[in-house]
């Protein structure tokens, strides 16, 4: 069985069978930032000789937390089938393609999206896969960068294809850059056909590159959700962040009934809360846990987020029986 753990606060903090884990994030500060090889040194003190696929993922700070970093695993008995290419690493475990992050400095916007996507296509070909599998990708980008955005449609479009299953996607808002220079930094998750997109009749991801959620077997792999209507596209309770979570929380059920699923079947959850929400956030604890009593939840503070009127993206995985 798949388990994914919560983050906690540096590697020593992990209690887990090393062996088996397929997947680490790191969330990271700027000040985690300016030593990446302390980090890299922290995480072989621990894996040793096991090598898993590594998301650095840039943060203004861990919720509840003052720690430099903070790291969650993602384990499955016997570790899956490692994958390797040059310095990259990837796991395959019970038909899911664990990828690590990639980045460049190279090239505008565009140009770096693009390679991040073309980086993507090449390590899944390295695991037998390709872009026809992704169930979700998340973007780190700068809040410079935010009306450059859309300008990721069109790389998406070439590379992923016309559909008709794209991947569940986030946006987030990062003035940390993962390297000085770069300007989006990308994570993805593959898993193996029959793919099924989950839509319960938003006409507004009929001309997207991305869907509400991705069915892979019995697991369900959710889009990046903010407090947006999805027939109107309006941000809606502007500096509430309750009745924000509120709606994010119903609009993560009503998808996951098209997989006739519930938020009891929720197993994970990441959610990017915005500085102004910090303050807030205690108050969606009972909330969270009447529509998600089974997630584990890892909470970090990003710089913004697509729409600035967002204080909260949660990005869910759920399993079904």
């Amino acid at each position: 069985m798949t388990v994914y753990l919560p983050a906690v606060p540096g590697y020593h903090q992990l209690d887990v069978p090393i062996g088996d884990v397929v997947h680490v994030t790191e969330y990271v500060t700027a000040a985690a930032l300016a030593d990446p090889a302390a980090l890299d040194a922290a995480r072989k003190a621990v894996f040793g000789e096991h090598r898993a696929p590594v998301s650095r993922v840039p943060v203004e700070s861990i919720v509840g937390s003052g720690a430099p970093y903070a790291v969650a695993v993602v384990t499955h008995p016997g570790g899956g089938t490692l994958f390797t290419d040059g310095d990259d690493v990837i796991r395959v475990a019970a038909g899911v393609t664990y990828l690590p992050s990639v980045h460049t400095t190279e090239g505008d916007f565009r140009d770096q999206y693009r390679w991040c996507l073309e980086r993507i296509a090449t390590l899944l070909a390295v695991a037998g896969s390709d872009t026809g599998a992704l169930v979700r990708t998340v973007d780190y980008t700068a809040t410079a960068t935010r009306a450059e955005y859309p300008r990721c449609g069109r790389p998406r479009r070439e590379i992923l294809g016309a559909g008709p299953v794209h991947p569940g996607a986030a946006g987030i808002l990062v003035d940390v850059p993962v390297e000085p220079g770069a300007q989006v930094s990308l994570d993805a998750l593959a898993a193996s056909p029959p793919l099924e997109a989950l839509n319960p009749g938003w006409a507004r991801y009929d001309t997207l590159t991305y869907k509400p959620a991705v069915r892979a077997a019995n697991s369900v792999y959710l889009a990046g959700f903010g407090a947006l209507d999805p027939v109107s596209q309006q941000a809606i309770h502007a500096g509430d962040l309750v009745a924000q979570a509120e709606y994010v929380y119903r609009g993560i059920e009503t998808v996951l009934a098209e997989a006739g699923a519930t938020g009891e079947n929720v197993v994970h959850l990441v959610e990017y809360l915005t500085p102004g929400a910090v303050a807030d956030y205690p108050s969606t604890a009972a909330l969270r846990e009447r529509h998600f009593p089974n997630a584990v939840v890892t909470a970090v503070v990003c710089s913004a987020l697509l729409r600035p009127e967002f204080l909260l993206e949660t990005v869910p995985t759920a399993v079904l029986p």
